[in-house]
């Protein structure tokens, strides 16, 4: 593979780290709160909106990983695009009925194509190129990620969110076709905004369709025999992986899911201006991608794992124990210290894979099922209880990161034993 080649397919790639970040961001971001509110949900069903997709990611990683051991990596690819189109386009109808099972039936739909796009890119981008640089690299294409959830509530909250959020005195004090204009003029904000997803996807398809990519192979003659032969299921610090993953992903959408609503009840803040400061705090997790980056040419990735989750923990800790607006700016703190997780744990967690890569990184995409089971728990203890309490579960989340990185601290860089 050419210098100019890899290069070339190091950037188509990277763009795919954008796009199922950005579908991914809006869905938690936006997605929640607005559903919510035209489709008049509680906060438990509104979580849904993070288990129709990260439930797809559960069903159809492996079946994904199967697929691109067959196919190889750029039918995955493809594959995934069309899906994610599908869905996209899925939410034209879905919000003309405002039927939320449509809309969840949509967000299915673009999961499955993700789930696909994720299972390729994470392996592809970590073994193209030099093994010792694979966390780097790896770091440097999730930073685009970063940029698509600090872009998706910025752009989610102008295009998508009205700042118009009647009260239950305001809704009986008008007739039920005003409510139901109300509520339908909700749902139809999301109509363009998705058909310009669903578009743009479409386009980058048809792009890797036509560009010939160079195929990684992840086994050769210098790989040990017992690697090759070994279990999957006897990979212990796999799975170790896979529930860090759960619980890195459920964290993730369970804080950004509920931050507008935390930001309205406790800091006394609007929905608009609440998209604004969600963007903010993802702008320092982009910038956090970045950082780590460089951060671990200098200190070992596990290093970094640990302080940043033990930060977390602080973090989600003072929150609840302070009060106002105040509360608000130190969650906002979170997303810096959560964004080199996912790829750092990945990368540990594949390491020395050689040929069952494929199957290990199917492994950890089914892990991100955690966005499917944490954010509705997250919703029904904010039911129950109260919204401030519902943050102290993410800490329980970060303190088992922290025991991953812990059961990792001997390893100090990344060097998967794969092949190009």
């Amino acid at each position: 593979m050419s210098k100019k080649t890899g290069t070339y397919a190091v950037v188509l790639i990277t763009s795919l780290f954008f796009l199922w970040g950005f579908a991914l961001n809006l869905n938690s971001t936006i997605l929640v709160p607005h559903l919510k509110k035209a489709c008049q949900l509680s906060y438990r069903e509104s979580g849904f909106v993070d288990s129709a997709f990260y439930i797809a990611y559960f069903i159809f990683a492996a079946p994904a990983g199967l697929f691109m051991h067959k196919y190889g990596y750029k039918s995955g690819i493809i594959f995934g695009l069309l899906l994610f189109a599908t869905g996209a386009f899925l939410f034209y109808p879905a919000a003309g009925m405002r039927i939320y099972p449509f809309f969840l039936f949509a967000l299915f739909v673009i999961a499955s194509g993700c789930a696909f796009l994720e299972t390729a890119a994470n392996p592809y981008i970590n073994n193209l190129g030099d093994a010792n640089g694979a966390t780097r690299r790896i770091n440097f294409a999730q930073s685009f990620n970063g940029l698509a959830a600090t872009l998706a509530p910025y752009l989610g909250g102008i295009f998508i969110l009205s700042g118009k959020d009647l009260t239950d005195v305001q809704k009986s004090a008008i007739s039920p076709q005003q409510l139901n204009t109300y509520l339908q003029s909700e749902s139809d904000s999301v109509k363009i905004p998705y058909l310009i997803i669903g578009t743009v996807v479409l386009i980058v398809a048809i792009l890797i369709w036509r560009t010939s990519l160079p195929d990684i192979k992840e086994h050769n003659i210098s790989d040990d025999i017992q690697t090759s032969k070994r279990s999957i299921f006897k990979e212990k610090n796999l799975w170790l992986g896979v529930l860090g993953i759960f619980f890195y992903v459920g964290a993730q959408a369970g804080v950004q899911s509920y931050f507008i609503t935390y930001s309205k009840f406790i800091g006394g803040i609007g929905e608009k201006h609440a998209s604004v400061l969600l963007s903010i705090a993802f702008a320092g997790f982009m910038i956090g991608r970045f950082l780590g980056a460089i951060l671990m040419k200098y200190i070992a990735p596990v290093k970094i794992l640990i302080i940043y989750s033990i930060v977390n923990c602080a973090l989600l800790v003072f929150a609840f124990l302070l009060k106002g607006s105040i509360s608000v700016y130190v969650l906002m703190g979170v997303p810096f210290f959560m964004s080199i997780m996912f790829p750092t744990i990945f990368s540990l967690s594949i390491r020395g894979l050689g040929e069952n890569t494929k199957k290990g990184s199917s492994l950890l995409i089914m892990g991100i099922v955690g966005g499917a089971i944490i954010p509705p728990t997250l919703g029904m203890v904010t039911d129950l209880v109260n919204i401030r309490v519902t943050y102290l579960i993410p800490v329980i989340c970060f303190a088992y990161i922290l025991f991953f990185a812990y059961k990792n601290i001997s390893v100090k860089n990344v060097q998967p034993v794969l092949s190009h």
